[in-house]
């Protein structure tokens, strides 16, 4: 138990300093970086089903999945939309003139492209803010608020927990766990928010959100970051595996260390759209 700890740790430690090293690098090659994890998420994901018997249908993604860093960086955020739509219908399409059509080949298609590249895209929106400060920021909020949420939540769960939340999807995710998952995604918000602020200078400070935005999102994001990962478990135990992958010693694939950041990036592409109006 304690070495399997201590393998955690040093996983997390690693990656902890892959994501700041890519975040101040910024730019092309944070994006490359980014879509190329979250391809292996996707990847991963469309294993599983496959593996549980679904036809589902997979170039139409990674086609987007790839283009949607160009066309993002240099084009418009807005375009993320349309990439999407036209996707979706793409796919829809080659189920209905391929061979014999099922829904459930059309709704399995969907779950990648909807909650693994498009979140993918919400990264690159947030990569291509007008501000450094503000891409730092933002990216921060994504990747720290939810895994922050998890910590708090695996400690707090494990001496506190007793009522199990909802075992039938994770059987070791608890209430106490979950309260404490809340109030650790509502911790690093703040956190987040005043680092940004203490170490940028006045400009910055006069565009930056004020900070009970924050203090919401920090909510909201661990709320949606806790669904992301019961959503993956709920995957998970469709497919009858234990992880996506054995990528990262202690931690799974990389799908499993996403899984709750995924859609938190979708909240936080939001807040960005709504800031910039």
């Amino acid at each position: 138990m304690k070495s399997n700890m201590k393998t955690r740790i040093i996983t997390g430690a690693v990656l902890i300093c892959g994501l700041a090293l890519a975040i101040w690098l910024g730019g092309w090659i944070a994006s490359v970086i980014f879509i190329f994890a979250v391809g292996v998420a996707q990847y991963e994901m469309m294993r599983a089903l496959r593996a549980r018997g679904h036809q589902n249908v997979r170039w139409p993604i990674w086609v987007a999945t790839v283009l949607s860093i160009p066309i993002i960086i240099l084009w418009d955020n807005g375009l993320l939309l349309p990439i999407v739509v036209v996707t979706a219908l793409i796919t829809t399409a080659y189920v209905l003139f391929h061979g014999e059509p099922h829904l459930e080949d059309i709704t399995v298609s969907m779950l990648p492209l909807l909650t693994v590249a498009l979140p993918g895209m919400c990264l690159l929106a947030q990569i291509n803010a007008p501000y450094r400060w503000l891409q730092v920021l933002l990216l921060c909020t994504t990747f720290l608020v939810p895994n922050m949420g998890d910590m708090f939540a695996y400690f707090i769960g494990s001496r506190f927990g007793r009522r199990k939340m909802i075992p039938a999807v994770s059987p070791n995710k608890t209430v106490a766990g979950a309260v404490g998952g809340l109030l650790g995604s509502e911790i690093t918000a703040l956190i987040i928010w005043g680092a940004v602020y203490a170490l940028n200078g006045a400009t910055a400070r006069a565009l930056m959100p004020p900070m009970w935005h924050f203090a919401l999102i920090g909510l909201v994001g661990g709320v949606v970051g806790q669904v992301g990962d019961l959503y993956a478990s709920l995957v998970k135990r469709h497919c009858g595996i234990k992880d996506y992958g054995t990528i990262f010693p202690g931690h799974g694939g990389m799908m499993d260390r996403l899984d709750s950041m995924l859609p938190v990036a979708v909240i936080i592409y939001l807040y960005q759209t709504m800031m910039m109006w």
